[in-house]
C-alpha cells in the first residue's frame, strides 16, 4: 500500500494547482509580443556582458574552489528542453561529485549525498546559477523566463504546456520563487518520484504564467521577488540555518 505524504500548509499552498483560463489564442499573443520578439534579448545580452565585465573575478574564485575541492571539469552541462524545443547545454558549476547524473536521479534530493562541501554553498546561495550569464549571451536562456527542465520531461509537454518552449528559459520565473528551496519539498527518498507527482504540474502552471504574462512589468517584478529571496536564504545560511 502506498504511503500518503503528509506536507505542512506552507508546502500545501506551494503545491496547490489552479484553474488556469489561458487559451491557445491568449498565450500566442502574449510570446509573440513585441517585448518578448526583440527587446528582451537586446536587453538580456546587454545586461548580461554588463554582468561578466564587473562579477568574473568571483567567478573565477568559484571556479577555483571547485577544482581544489573536486578537480576538473568546473561546469556541469547538462542538456535541458529549450527555445521553440531545441535542446541546449545549461551551464552550471558543479556542485556534486563527479558524474553525479551516473550515480543518481535528476532530482537533488534533501541532504543529497553527491553534493560537494563547495556545491552545498554555492547550491544554497545560488551562486552556481551565475555560470548561466554565458547561456544568456549565446541565446539560449533569458535572465527571466521559464526555468528549463529535463528533456524527458519537455518532450512529454501536452496541450497548452507546450507553449512554455516559445519563450525563452530564465534564471529565474514565478516557479523558481515558489520552489526556491525545492529538496525539502522532495525530501531525501525517491526524489525524482516526489518531483513528478507532486511539484512538476505546479511548475509548469507557474511557468505558463509566465507566458501569459511576458512583459517588462512582470520581469522586473520577478526579478526583485527573487533577489529578496535569495537575499533571505543567504541570510539563514549565514546564520547556520537551512
Amino acid at each position: 500500500m502506498e504511503t500518503e505524504v503528509v506536507f505542512s500548509e506552507e508546502i500545501q499552498q506551494k503545491l496547490a494547482l489552479e484553474d488556469l483560463d489561458y487559451t491557445e489564442e491568449s498565450l500566442k499573443k502574449s510570446y509573440n509580443g513585441f517585448y518578448n520578439r526583440c527587446v528582451k534579448r537586446v536587453i538580456d545580452f546587454c545586461l548580461a556582458l554588463f554582468g561578466l565585465l564587473v562579477i568574473w573575478p568571483f567567478m573565477l574564485i568559484i571556479a577555483i574552489a571547485v577544482v581544489i575541492e573536486t578537480g576538473f571539469p568546473v561546469f556541469y552541462k547538462p542538456e535541458r528542453g529549450g527555445y521553440k524545443g531545441k535542446p541546449f547545454h545549461i551551464f552550471k558549476y558543479r556542485t556534486m561529485v563527479q558524474n553525479a547524473d551516473k550515480i543518481g536521479g535528476g532530482t537533488t534530493a534533501l541532504n543529497d549525498s553527491r553534493i560537494t562541501k563547495v556545491g552545498a554553498f554555492l547550491r544554497k546561495t545560488k551562486l552556481d546559477e551565475t555560470a548561466q550569464l554565458f547561456n544568456i549571451l549565446n541565446g539560449t536562456m533569458s535572465f527571466i523566463g521559464p526555468r528549463p527542465e529535463l528533456l524527458r520531461y519537455t518532450d512529454a509537454y501536452e496541450g497548452l504546456d507546450k507553449n512554455i518552449l516559445n519563450v525563452r528559459p530564465g534564471i529565474t520565473d514565478y516557479s523558481s520563487i515558489n520552489f526556491i528551496s525545492l529538496d525539502e519539498i522532495v525530501g531525501s527518498q525517491n526524489a525524482d518520484e516526489m518531483y513528478e507527482k507532486y511539484v512538476l504540474k505546479r511548475k509548469n502552471q507557474l511557468r505558463l504564467k509566465y507566458v501569459a504574462n511576458v512583459s517588462l512589468k512582470t520581469d522586473l517584478i520577478i526579478f526583485w521577488e527573487t533577489v529578496f529571496h535569495v537575499l533571505k536564504k543567504i541570510l539563514r545560511v549565514l546564520r547556520g540555518n537551512r
